[in-house]
């Protein structure tokens, strides 16, 4: 019996590491040493330092010191990912339930960030008296000329919602292993993108008021114009998904990559339909005058 028991353990441990000398083989993904965490961090406290030097000395050289060396950082780390994902196949079935989580993580920290934004401009518009340049408690304040949120940012609108349907053509199609016409549509997801920024980029220059003349250009500004960078870096996300589609990195079963910027332009999508109602329509309705 003993025997029996014996070798019935033995032959567990054999089961178990069936590479002597090699470890215990196992799906999860050990990053390799890296220089760029601490790159990026110098680079983003060397951004950080820029940043307040500009701001109260007007020295600008070291902000776009910084600036360029986070790009330059972000370019290589993420080019090491790609790497490790498509040459070394590190990302395990494992590994992107990791990556699913760290991404959805990622997108529910910018919605907190962007209620932030959202309090201040519901804060300023629903107690307006307690600012003293509106004793009247009139919004938006009746030296303000808002745009009409019917013309130019209805039409945005209309293209940030029409690009979500080409993203999502474009999921449909790696799905089916289409990469051409997965291609297809994602280069008109990028046009699309680049539209949105061009308009916005207009509507700013034809703005009637200034970042510092009042709470509402201070909360519109805030608001729309980190949407509008937001909308930047999704289209320089999904150039990169576009260019990678074209190398045929992508597979119906392996397109993590894609599905990351998809989530990220579909949120994107929907805090732009929150501004559009809550700044340009229901923050125009008290306007004495429209532009």
């Amino acid at each position: 019996m003993a025997d029996i028991t014996h070798g019935h353990a033995h032959g567990a441990h054999d089961h178990a590491h069936p590479h002597a000398g090699e470890g215990i083989p196992h799906p999860y993904h050990l990053v390799k040493p890296s220089p760029w965490p601490l790159a990026g961090a110098l680079a983003a406290g060397l951004m950080a330092v820029g940043a307040v030097m500009y701001m109260h000395y007007g020295t600008w050289w070291l902000l776009i010191l910084g600036f360029l060396g986070v790009l330059t950082v972000m370019a290589a780390w993420w080019r090491d990912v790609l790497k490790e994902a498509v040459v070394e196949k590190a990302h395990t079935p494992v590994v992107k339930i990791g990556l699913r989580y760290g991404m959805a993580l990622f997108i529910a920290s910018e919605v907190m960030f962007f209620a932030a934004f959202f309090w201040a401009y519901f804060d300023a518009s629903l107690f307006p008296k307690i600012f003293a340049e509106n004793p009247k408690g009139l919004w938006p304040p009746p030296n303000i000329q808002v745009f009409d949120p019917f013309h130019l940012p209805f039409m945005m609108t209309v293209i940030l919602l029409l690009s979500g349907v080409t993203v999502t053509w474009a999921h449909h199609e790696i799905l089916h292993g289409n990469n051409a016409k997965a291609s297809q549509a994602l280069g008109l997801t990028v046009l699309l993108g680049v539209m949105f920024t061009f308009f916005q980029g207009w509507e700013y220059s034809h703005a009637s008021f200034g970042f510092t003349e009042g709470i509402y250009p201070s909360t519109f500004f805030m608001a729309t114009g980190f949407h509008g960078f937001h909308v930047l870096v999704g289209t320089i996300f999904l150039a990169v998904c576009w260019w990678r589609t074209a190398k045929g990195h992508f597979t119906p079963n392996s397109h993590f990559g894609f599905e990351a910027a998809a989530w990220y332009w579909h949120f994107v999508d929907v805090v732009w339909l929150f501004l559009f109602v809550s700044v340009y329509w229901w923050g125009s309705l008290g306007a004495t005058g429209g532009h």
